[in-house]
């Protein structure tokens, strides 16, 4: 009998809803029959709404249910260490949040663990896998606008913005359950994307700090890459300016032109032997759709791992190293 993936998802919150979950019925030979949330309440009424078989408000359940073999960890990252544990102990095959964990320290454990028990798992740095991304791969590799000189990120956003995804407590701002603040949140996508574009990291730097002091968390991170193919990055990070400064643009410069794209939006702008290009892409419908996916078909033997726990971490340092610097 034909393998099949039968999900199950620790946190069935707004992340889930149409970013990811729909996708894992829409996947081939894979199927969403479990959802555990510590509200029962709402964790079966999201089992309704979606047509899932089971709900439970205890992790434990979930990951014990024989008929789950896959586990989706859409918990806060305080969190995900935790359950990593208890699902690849339990024999599951595993897809979790981005960020990887609180720390490089942390997500390095469940590297470890992986390995340990030669399971599978898979970190949802979901963006490689859009056609946008994989677009701008491709014109690096065939080298249209010549040998990369340097990047430039900006992410300038006004508090309060509508780009952050809506939770009832604002976890995302409290380091004690996220990691960090805004950066930890939206640096993940970021940050992955300039790692998988172009390779190892050899020199990594930056400051963080929380100017408006709205929150806890820090609101303002700059940060420098030095890549091992001579190839540099700067950063800034910033989520308290004014409404008509909002920003979300990445440039790649060449020795022949320049790649332009918002890493949340739809669009690339290309220059290059003098002319200007805009290639546009339609939103998708689940943004996580593409990539997972790609993780079924890993887990199902079909296919490579489209982001380990190896390449998470990568990204987790560099975090670190932009806001806790030595």
């Amino acid at each position: 009998m034909e393998q099949s993936l039968k999900w199950g998802i620790i946190g069935c919150g707004d992340v889930t809803e149409v970013k990811s979950g729909p996708a894992f019925n829409l996947a081939p030979r894979s199927a969403l029959v479990a959802v555990m949330r510590r509200n029962g309440k709402k964790a079966e009424d999201y089992a309704k709404r979606h047509g899932v078989p089971r709900w439970y408000d205890d992790a434990e359940r979930l990951i014990s249910d024989p008929d789950v073999n896959a586990i989706y960890i859409a918990t806060p990252p305080s969190s995900h260490l935790e359950y990593a544990i208890r699902a690849l102990k339990a024999g599951k095959f595993v897809y979790m949040e981005k960020p990887m964990a609180m720390n490089t320290e942390e997500a390095r454990k469940i590297s470890q663990i992986t390995k340990q028990y030669k399971a599978k798992l898979s970190v949802a740095h979901y963006r490689r896998a859009q056609p946008m991304f994989q677009k701008i791969k491709h014109l690096l590799a065939q080298n249209v606008i010549g040998p990369v000189r340097f990047v430039s990120l900006k992410m300038l956003q006004p508090a309060g913005s509508d780009l952050f995804a809506q939770s009832e407590e604002n976890w995302r701002v409290n380091p004690a359950i996220s990691g960090g603040g805004l950066f930890h949140d939206l640096a993940p996508h970021q940050l992955d994307l300039m790692s998988h574009f172009f390779g190892k990291v050899s020199q990594a730097h930056g400051f963080a700090l929380n100017q408006a002091s709205l929150y806890p968390a820090d609101d303002l991170v700059t940060g420098e890459l030095l890549f091992e193919k001579g190839i540099t990055f700067q950063g800034t990070w910033c989520f308290t300016v004014p409404p008509e400064e909002k920003t979300d643009c990445c440039d790649i410069l060449g020795a022949k032109g320049k790649i332009s794209f918002p890493v949340f939006g739809h669009k690339i702008q290309l220059s290059h032997e003098g002319k200007s290009q805009t290639i546009r892409f339609a939103p998708l419908p689940h943004v996580q759709q593409p990539m997972i996916e790609k993780v079924c078909a890993f887990f199902l033997g079909d296919g490579p791992n489209p982001c380990s726990a190896d390449d998470a971490i990568v990204s987790m340092e560099i975090m670190d190293a932009f806001t806790n610097p030595h």
